[in-house]
């Protein structure tokens, strides 16, 4: 566990959002595509939520940053995004209907999923039930 002021001068020395990462490490906000989705995703050693957005769903504009900032202050899962009009097949394939879609993921399967808007504390227990579940 790294101190306090180890975290801080990590993040003064590498701006807020530049973190370093190894692929042991959770706390990941990223971007992935259909040709990416398996090495980022079924192949990470981490939980991996999904969120299955559109740029143009309202609800996926207000989830995605209440995504975002609850995966980076847990630190043990990651978060990929995946943007379903440009990945149309990666969306049949886990027959995605309804935006936004919130799967989660680990050691390559899905564990969990929930669709639409949640709070934050349901967010929050989402990812807890997904990082600790056996």
């Amino acid at each position: 566990m790294l101190s306090t002021l180890t975290r801080t001068a990590l993040r003064t020395a590498y701006g807020r959002g530049m973190r370093r990462y190894t692929s042991a490490q959770g706390g990941r906000v990223f971007e992935t595509k259909a040709e990416t989705f398996d090495r980022d995703v079924l192949d990470s050693k981490v939980p991996t939520i999904v969120d299955f957005y559109a740029d143009w769903c309202q609800p996926c504009k207000m989830l995605g940053p209440i995504l975002s900032r609850a995966v980076e202050r847990d630190g043990r899962a990651n978060l990929a995004k995946i943007n379903v009009d440009e990945n149309l097949d990666l969306a049949r394939d886990y027959q995605i209907t309804s935006l936004p879609t919130v799967m989660a993921f680990r050691d390559g399967e899905p564990v969990g999923a929930f669709i639409g808007m949640r709070p934050p504390a349901a967010i929050e227990q989402f990812i807890k039930e997904t990082v600790e579940k056996q």
